[in-house]
């Protein structure tokens, strides 16, 4: 007894938080309706710094509640960047259900008991936390219970679609675009996609659409792993072989991947659930090629990077391993949020000082864009090192910088394009609307 006190006593310790402790000791599974309490309950004690919106419904009519953290509910504040994480895509993978439920509570507590970091960063970063995209399938594997649940027994929605191959394939068009120099960074959705994906996978790409997301991470589980794109192989041709598809910002990726396996208690140590997995970390086509994903969609659709953690062997953990599982993964929870705050940030202006929305911001040596948002605001996630950053935009001259970016803090760097003269013939990279049919894959039922 008082081991695993000494123990929760130290995390609070290495976490900062001055004495206080966010008990864990009694933490259950959630159903639908304990959810939605367990997230106005947050609102309630926290209702200056969180704010609870639906982004729609699942096919049974279930709300897709998020729950915001921010010194400013319901605003985004230029040169603030927006953060997601995402749980319960698999409706029988479980824990990352729970976990998030625990991430909002001990937000709010560590909040309100001057936690200096905490509050630093619900200051500086607008955090958006969907416990469940899948709350239909949950409620049907919750009828099994951990005991008895099935490796697919609701898995998929209540029509039994797995959501994470259900988004439209950017994959295809985004490895013909590599081949011809095409554009690299917001492809061109396919004619009538809304009509070709699940009532719960349209409402998370409106949800992408409405908000100018940085970086996110996608909880499941069955395996215990840090993914990170691309999922799906560039060759569809090879049947079951396994090549690793790099995206032109690897380096970044895998430094995420890391962040959030060295700060988990036991991911690194690469030996887990009967697998093995250097530093706690894979390359998604190099575990096995996934097609119409959702964290491939995020890289190629918006400017936002996402990474699938895969957090217990156990898709379904008994209610008594939630404590340990929740001690083990709060660090790396709140590091990898944290790695939202490095890079490159800043505002795109006209010579009125006016922001300019959609102004591309290209790095050299990185094949990959990012846009500004509405507000003329951008982040560019980049490692430390001295880099060519270049913003255009149809109708000015492009403007070109040189910075250095350290291993703390984003750098700030600002750009002001001057209207091009009418003469000026700007070379400019048009989306390519052509559609490309999707080899078909054979169906894979992996972790993801």
């Amino acid at each position: 007894m008082w081991l695993g006190l000494n123990i929760v006593w130290l995390g609070a310790l290495l976490m900062g938080l001055n004495g206080t402790v966010a008990w864990a000791s009694d933490i259950q599974h959630h159903r639908y309706e304990e959810l939605v309490r367990a997230l106005f309950v947050v609102q309630s004690e926290c209702p200056y710094i969180t704010r609870i919106y639906s982004i729609g419904r699942s096919v049974e009519g279930r709300h897709l509640y998020v729950l915001e953290f921010s010194d400013n509910p319901g605003i985004h504040e230029a040169m603030e960047p927006e953060f997601k994480y995402v749980g319960n895509m698999h409706g029988n993978e479980v824990l990352g259900r729970e976990l998030l439920i625990q991430l909002s509570q001990f937000l709010c507590e560590e909040y309100r008991a001057g936690n200096q970091r905490i509050t630093r960063l619900i200051h500086d970063t607008r955090t958006h936390i969907l416990p469940t995209m899948n709350p239909d399938g949950y409620e049907v594997a919750a009828k099994q219970g951990p005991e008895f649940n099935g490796y697919l027994v609701g898995r998929g929605n209540s029509r039994e679609v797995d959501l994470n191959r259900n988004f439209p394939d950017l994959n295809a068009l985004m490895y013909y675009y590599e081949k011809t120099n095409g554009r690299n960074h917001h492809l061109p959705l396919p004619d009538n996609w809304e009509h070709q994906v699940e009532m719960e996978t349209l409402a998370v790409i409106k949800w992408m659409q409405n908000y100018n997301f940085v970086l996110s991470a996608n909880l499941h589980g069955g395996a215990v792993v840090a993914n990170y794109p691309f999922d799906k192989s560039r060759d569809p041709r090879i049947r079951g072989k396994t090549t690793y598809a790099a995206t032109p910002d690897d380096k970044i990726f895998k430094k995420l991947a890391r962040t959030y396996s060295y700060a988990h208690s036991w991911m690194h140590k690469g030996w887990n659930c009967g697998d093995f997995f250097d530093e706690g970390i894979t390359n998604g086509a190099s575990w096995y090629s996934l097609s119409k994903g959702m964290q491939d969609f995020n890289y190629l659709y918006t400017n936002c990077f996402e990474i699938t953690l895969e957090l217990s062997c156990d898709k379904f953990p008994p209610a008594s391993a939630l404590s340990r599982e929740w001690l083990g993964n709060r660090e790396a929870l709140i590091s990898y949020l944290e790695q939202v705050h490095h890079g490159i940030k800043g505002m795109v202006y006209d010579n009125n000082n006016n922001p300019i929305g959609n102004a591309e911001i290209s790095v050299a040596g990185i094949n990959h864009d990012v846009t500004t948002g509405v507000d003329g605001d951008y982040f560019r996630l980049l490692l430390p090192g001295t880099y060519t950053v270049t913003a255009s935009t149809s109708g000015y001259l492009p403007s070109t910088s040189t910075v250095t970016v350290g291993p703390a803090e984003a750098i700030q760097l600002h750009f002001y394009l001057k209207v091009a003269p009418k003469d000026t013939n700007l070379t400019q990279t048009h989306h390519n609307k052509k559609n490309l049919s999707s080899a078909k894959v054979p169906l894979n039922l992996g972790p993801r």
